[in-house]
């Protein structure tokens, strides 16, 4: 009998191994119909491209908004508070062409990070600075801020650098997303230390509602680090630190079991195909096992992932950080990855069907 058992035991420990080998291996192993267009963001007067934020894509469908980090700096210490001492705008709108057709923010910003625009044009902005980075008596970082397309400044989300957890304060709020109705959710918590929670105001700017703290239960977070709200208006959150994805409706009900199949998502967006698009910049031998750097596209409704952009030069035994961050996909189909580290904004064109 205890041969037996030793056997049985054997036979499920190798089972499991198998199951783990594949999930593993399928992780990775999906067709890549995609290529970079090369050199296609192109910003004015010869300046360097920064570090990237998040992009999105314009209700026209063909422009590409996205946040570059102000100057190009080198320093490996200055991650985090690019834009403190710069006067370079750093919220940008890209041409089908990769030019720059508008800019704006010159000045508001220590580390702008999330990014959205709502069905009127409005641009929304987040300042994920941490509160360690501002400096003394500065009064930007821990708030959202929404600009008119021209550039104005409308509203105000938060109290201007001053960090905290009740409904007019926020702590690095890394992303923000715009319902249909208006509605604004912000993902606020960029670290796995904060409030770790998800904030909705009205579109006038009053609060609504929140939900979320730290922890590893449906409902929890850690450094949450995307937010987006898919064609049928259903919240999903990159919850980045605990390797996946958690779907909601607007009120914070759970509406699903947590994706992990799209590895460690940094980024999220929708096509109008019913696809959703995942960055994963994070995931290496260390952080998530197993698992690579790239863009995971799959089927919206049942999570089935079918392609994989994977990071050209990614190396799942380096540090994480060097892929794409953040993901949009515009009307034709064309997908678009910000890279804040290697300070790339790329461009990516479907060549298979």
């Amino acid at each position: 009998m205890r041969v037996e058992n030793r056997f049985a035991a054997i036979g499920v420990t190798l089972l499991l191994w198998l199951s783990w080998t594949a999930a593993t291996v399928s992780a990775q192993n999906y067709p890549n119909p995609y290529r970079i267009v090369e050199g296609w963001a192109q910003l004015p007067n010869g300046r360097p491209m920064g570090a990237v934020g998040k992009i999105v894509v314009d209700p026209d469908g063909r422009h590409i908004w996205a946040v570059v980090r102000c100057e190009r700096l080198e320093d490996p210490k200055r991650f985090g508070d690019e834009c403190r001492d710069s006067k370079a705008d750093p919220v940008l709108k890209f041409g089908p062409d990769g030019r720059v057709v508008k800019s704006m923010g010159s000045g508001m910003f220590i580390w702008p990070h999330g990014l959205d625009v709502d069905k009127d044009g409005n641009v929304w902005v987040t300042d994920a600075v941490g509160n360690a980075r501002i400096p003394k008596g500065d009064k930007r970082g821990h708030s959202v801020v929404k600009f008119s397309p021209e550039g104005k400044v409308l509203l105000t989300l938060g109290t201007p650098g001053i960090e905290g957890s009740g409904p007019d304060h926020f702590t690095s709020p890394s992303d923000v997303a715009v319902a249909a109705n208006g509605d604004v959710f912000i993902a606020d918590g960029h670290n796995d230390v904060g409030n770790n929670r998800i904030m909705r105001f009205s579109k006038e700017g009053k609060f609504i509602s929140s939900w979320g703290k730290s922890g590893w239960a449906p409902g929890e977070f850690h450094a949450i680090h995307a937010i987006a709200i898919d064609p049928q208006g259903r919240v999903f959150v990159g919850d980045r630190g605990n390797n996946r994805i958690q779907i909601f409706d607007q009120n914070g009900k759970s509406l699903s079991v947590p994706w992990t199949q799209f590895g460690k998502p940094s980024g999220i967006a929708f096509d109008t195909r019913g696809q959703v698009y995942v960055a994963d910049s994070e995931s290496d031998d260390v952080q998530n096992p197993g698992w690579e750097e790239g863009i995971r596209i799959g089927d919206v409704k049942s999570g089935w992932v079918s392609a994989f952009i994977q990071f050209p030069w990614g190396d799942p035994r380096t540090t994480a950080g060097n892929g794409a961050e953040f993901v949009a996909v515009d009307r034709d189909g064309n997908v678009y990855g910000g890279e804040p580290a290697p300070k790339r904004l790329q461009k990516y064109t479907r060549v298979r069907p």
